[in-house]
């Protein structure tokens, strides 16, 4: 994360997640059984970011909606759709460009 107040405001406010613990520079968020540490990184290029998380989530469906409800801007490139590999997936770019991708098996 480039700026702990852009990230906490993106995944709190618009995903849903809860601050766990902030230590600093380091930040955990969670939401459901998910938990994602953040570390300060502020010379990260995010258009040079490769950063990318899968994660796992149940009522994709319902999740999706409530994302597009709050104008969560969706990947282009990856709206909700079902995949040949058996998943159900959608992916988003965070502030800094991690690419989060979720999935639920068909």
């Amino acid at each position: 994360m480039r700026d702990k107040n852009a990230t906490k405001h993106y995944y709190v406010d618009k995903l849903g997640f809860v601050e766990s613990k902030d230590y600093g520079d380091y930040l955990i968020l969670r939401k459901d059984k998910i938990e994602i540490h953040f570390f300060l990184f502020k010379d990260l290029n995010p258009l040079k970011n490769y950063g990318q998380v899968y994660i796992r989530t149940e009522n994709i469906e319902r999740f999706y909606l409530s994302l597009s409800e709050k104008k969560v801007e969706i990947h282009p490139n990856a709206p909700l759709q079902t995949k040949p590999w058996g998943q159900r997936e959608f992916s988003l770019l965070d502030p800094d460009h991690n690419l989060l991708t979720f999935g639920q098996p068909v």
